[in-house]
This record gives C-alpha cells, sequence and structure tokens, in this order.
C-alpha cells in the first residue's frame, strides 16, 4: 500500500470550516489502514509536513496526494502532475476538469454523479463522510426549542422566520464556535438549516451537509433546504421537513407543531450506520486497494479511454446529425 498525503492549505483557525474538519476526518480513517499524514501548502505549522519541503525529498512517486480544496485544485494538479493524484470532492461545480488518471473520491452520491458526468472516463468511488461517535441521542431534558446557526443560514431564516418563531417559542441562534455541538443539538428540540442561498452565491453545492445529520443523531427534529448533498440523505415528510415552503406563516405552523409531536421524524441508528466509522473504514479499505491497483497499471500502460470534451462531443454531434439527413437524402 502507498503512503497517502493529505494535502491542506493549513489546519489552524484562518482555514477552519467543515470542509477542512471533514478532511482530518477522513485522514484519520486512512491512519487506521496504513501511513498517511496532513501536508499544509500554504501555511507553516509545527510539527506538520510542508509541500515544498517534501517536495525536496526522493521516492515520492510511491505515494498517493490527496487534494480536496476545491479553489485549489487546478493549481495543485498543475504542479503535482507528475505524482500519483486523487481528488476527494466534497462540493460541485467549481469549473475546472481533471484529466482521466486522477481518480476521484466523492463524499456524496451528489458529487459522484456531478463528476460522473464531467469525467466519464475517470476512476470514481463514494466515501462519505464519517459521522462522529459522540453524535447520539442522551435522552435527556430540552430547553431550546429552536436552534440555528447563523453560518450559511439565509436571509428569509434569520431576518423573516427566526423573528417570527420568537414570540411562540425559545429560539437559540448560535454565532461563534463551540467545542461541544452534541450536546446543543440534544438540548434542542428542533434545528433550522437553510443553506441554498449560501451556496447558490457561491456558486457551488453543499458537499454534505453534516450539521442535519448530527442533529437527527442526536434525537433533534430538522426543518431544511434539501439541495445538493443533503438530497443523500434528507428525506422531507419521513426524516425532516423543507423548511422555506410558500409562507412564513406555513413554516411557523408547522414548526410550531412539531415542537408538540412526541415521536419526532428523524433518521434511526440503522440509517445513521453507513456514516459511522466501522461501516466506513471497509468501505475505504476497499478503496485503497483499487486505487494502489489503478496507480500499478497506469505506471505501465498509457490511457486510451477518450473523455468527453467539447470538441469531442461537438464532432459526435454532427456526426449524429448528418447520420440523420443522408437517409432522407437518398430517398429524395
Amino acid at each position: 500500500m502507498r503512503n497517502l498525503y493529505f494535502l491542506v492549505p493549513g489546519t489552524g483557525k484562518r482555514y477552519a470550516c467543515g470542509g477542512l474538519f471533514a478532511e482530518l476526518k477522513t485522514l484519520e480513517l486512512a491512519q487506521q489502514l496504513g501511513s498517511a499524514e496532513v501536508v499544509t501548502y500554504e501555511q507553516r505549522e509545527p510539527n506538520t509536513l510542508f509541500l515544498d519541503d517534501l517536495l525536496q525529498q526522493p521516492g515520492l512517486e510511491r505515494s498517493i496526494w490527496v487534494i480536496s480544496w476545491g479553489f485549489h485544485v487546478p493549481k495543485l494538479v498543475q504542479r503535482l502532475r507528475p505524482y500519483n493524484l486523487v481528488y476527494h470532492a466534497h462540493s460541485s461545480g467549481y469549473g475546472f476538469r481533471l484529466p482521466g488518471d486522477v481518480p476521484i473520491i466523492t463524499v456524496s452520491r451528489n458529487t459522484l454523479a456531478y463528476w460522473g458526468q464531467h469525467c466519464a472516463n475517470g476512476l470514481l468511488f463514494y466515501l462519505p463522510n464519517p459521522i462522529d461517535e459522540s453524535f447520539t441521542n442522551r435522552h435527556q431534558p430540552r430547553d431550546i426549542d429552536v436552534l440555528v446557526q447563523v453560518r450559511k443560514s439565509s436571509e428569509y431564516l434569520l431576518k423573516t422566520l427566526v423573528p417570527a418563531l420568537e414570540s411562540h417559542c425559545r429560539v437559540v441562534c448560535l454565532d461563534h464556535f463551540v467545542d461541544d455541538l452534541a450536546a446543543l443539538f440534544n438540548r434542542s428540540k428542533i434545528y433550522l438549516y437553510d443553506s441554498a442561498e449560501y451556496w447558490a452565491l457561491n456558486r457551488v453545492s453543499e458537499g454534505f451537509g453534516l450539521p442535519p445529520m448530527e442533529a437527527m443523531a442526536c434525537g433533534c427534529q430538522v426543518f431544511a433546504s434539501v439541495n445538493g448533498a443533503l438530497a443523500d440523505y434528507l428525506d422531507p415528510g419521513f426524516n425532516c421537513q423543507k423548511i422555506g415552503v410558500y409562507s412564513t406563516a406555513y413554516d411557523v405552523e408547522r414548526i410550531l407543531t412539531a415542537l408538540q409531536t412526541p415521536n419526532p421524524k428523524i433518521m434511526l441508528p440503522e440509517d445513521l450506520a453507513p456514516y459511522r466509522t466501522k461501516n466506513l473504514l471497509p468501505r475505504l479499505a476497499v478503496i485503497l486497494e483499487e486505487l494502489n491497483r489503478f496507480f500499478d497499471h497506469r505506471a505501465k500502460h498509457p490511457g486510451d479511454v477518450p473523455a468527453l470534451t467539447q470538441p469531442r462531443l461537438a464532432r459526435l454531434y454532427w456526426q449524429k446529425v448528418m447520420a440523420k439527413v443522408r437517409p432522407k437524402r437518398r430517398s429524395s
């Protein structure tokens, strides 16, 4: 098995986000199966490999380099082209294309479908983000009626729906980092998550959307948008409810009704099982084995499966058009 290098710009507060945390969680999974290390390429950090230094070392052709930071991917691919590259794809829609010899591991089926279309000759895998075991229902009293995380929330949610709810129930808006989000979910009855506007403004997709899953794992009802990868696991009417439907009054009515519902609609333990570490490790082991086999093959054989490039698609389109025109000419 080849050594794995997980490339991130940095691991400090400046880079803190869901994508970074998810990448480091995947690194931890990989470390249970073999040699895997984090490598930063923008910020030097104590006791952490730095890309510029690492590239001076010999024998790197036997390693696998995992890149993930969407906006940085094209430059990293260009810089590390001689090596065995893997793209760990979270969000989709960044607009770049990848050569067919760069395998892609996607964290959602939504992103898997995107790359299945945009890199049809590439090696693709699906490995969802893990949900930590700390996110579980502690069966304790819940003193928060409605919980909202301000970051990524829509203008409608923060400026219209929350004020409309505040006169009816206790609403808590979280605008800072907390060490134990699982504890907060266990104190809450309902969690509101509306990220469609945020991702539309940033012109990329919701890569996974872990918070609604974490909330449901803690026994908290969820009202959420169903954009991007949220559609992987959210099932409106069955394990959650759709937010931002038709009118503020309709949202308020449904949320207040849900507060009085003794049996919330949430993901059950069996629904969450595929996202737990113990079930992701065997899946990652299969993926790593296949990656090693692929890079062994690539070292000895050239690729000959054509990509769906724009020039090729244009040629195929005109071939299709001409194939329809010729019979008409003969019959006339």
